[in-house]
């Protein structure tokens, strides 16, 4: 079906993530640059500065950045996100500065803030917490941060989640010698700024220094996706997954190649691979696995696939789950159910070729479902 062809372009490989995690509606064609920690006003009191460092219990390396949110009477906030080291410093309570800042989570709210609107919750009724695939986080209570203050609010603790093998942090990285993760630190600066060849080259040699640095790896195959080198992305994957085939980000890399060159057996198998891993923080993930059984025409695989995204995104992170639901029960057919979910995919929808293709659908699954019901009456 034509629509669910375009559907596999629009999350191709333009939706390549920045690291394992992903953020609200999808990906960027573009990576975003990293953010840099806030320098404070340290003059200003319309807000709390808060800063901190990001741990993971067993003492693994960070290398990739996490999120780090608040949680102020119910409503989920991410606030910004830390350096590929851990440290973390926002303003909360105030006028926010934080490059990170992306509003309210819709997790637990509707209500999207600003960045530059006034913020003035009370931070007695706050937590924050942090936010990473595959692991839960520590949460720090702000009762006792008075308003107008700089303070440090010391580690956040990462734990990883007991049921889930795989991970977004590579072992490989703290067993890196110095001359490599010197290079690799280069390599992130130029690929903050997209200086694309200097950073593939710095990323090369890191991975020449010491050949298991499946981060390094990862982040060369991010480079030449920038580059169009798909071939050179492949293998880069290859070798990451090589290093560590516990480390689950190079897997969404080699599903956003598949989903791009529609090899619909390499994307089942690969999804099948990283949801072995970790099944529970990759939505997109599920969204891969669902479109790859379509078009193998396993529709029970599809639409067991697309239900369990659903499951693990009920505020509509992955939009496209909803639509690839229907179109596999208009395959049953289940024309009621399925146009349930394209008219929930029509609400979350913004690009108007969006729109109107889901428009096109429910008409479509109208006269499909009226040409049955008479056949069933016509039959009696």
């Amino acid at each position: 079906m034509k629509s669910l062809l375009a559907l596999a372009f629009a999350v191709s490989i333009a939706c390549l993530p920045v690291s394992a995690q992903t953020g609200p509606r999808g990906g960027r064609s573009t990576p975003p640059a990293r953010p840099q920690l806030s320098s404070p006003d340290l003059t200003s009191n319309t807000g709390t500065y808060l800063s901190g460092k990001v741990v993971v219990d067993d003492g693994s390396v960070l290398t990739d950045l996490v999120s780090i949110q608040s949680l102020c009477k119910g409503k989920k906030r991410t606030e910004t996100q830390s350096d590929p080291h851990g440290n973390f410093s926002f303003q909360i309570g105030g006028i926010s500065a934080a490059p990170g800042d992306v509003g309210f989570d819709p997790e637990t709210s509707s209500t999207s803030a600003h960045p530059n609107s006034p913020d003035h919750r009370d931070l007695r009724d706050c937590q924050i917490m942090a936010s990473f695939p595959g692991f839960t986080s520590d949460v720090v209570d702000l009762a006792g941060v008075s308003g107008g203050e700089n303070a440090n609010i010391g580690r956040l603790v990462l734990h990883r989640l007991s049921k889930v093998e795989g991970s977004t942090i590579s072992v490989t990285t703290a067993q890196a010698p110095a001359s490599a993760k010197k290079a690799f630190e280069k390599a992130q600066q130029q690929q903050k700024q997209e200086k694309w060849d200097d950073a593939q080259k710095s990323f090369e040699n890191a991975v020449s220094i010491y050949p298991k640095f499946a981060v390094a790896w990862f982040e060369l195959g991010r480079v030449q996706i920038q580059k169009s080198d798909l071939s050179g992305a492949r293998h880069s994957f290859q070798q990451s997954i090589a290093a560590d085939s516990k480390y689950v980000s190079p897997y969404l890399g080699l599903t956003q190649i598949a989903m791009r060159a529609q090899n619909w057996r390499e994307l089942a198998e690969v999804s099948d691979n990283l949801l072995a891993l970790n099944p529970d923080s990759f939505p997109e993930a599920w969204l891969s696995n669902s479109v790859a059984n379509y078009f193998l025409q396993n529709l029970t695989a599809a639409e067991k696939s697309a239900r369990r995204g659903l499951q693990l995104d009920p505020v509509h992170h992955v939009p496209k789950l909803e639509y690839v639901l229907a179109m596999v029960l208009m395959k049953k057919p289940d024309y009621p159910d399925a146009a349930q979910h394209l008219r929930t995919y029509l609400g979350l929808a913004i690009e108007p070729a969006e729109v109107a293709e889901c428009q096109k659908q429910l008409a479509e699954i109208a006269r499909l479902s009226a040409t049955a019901n008479l056949s069933a009456t016509g039959s009696k």
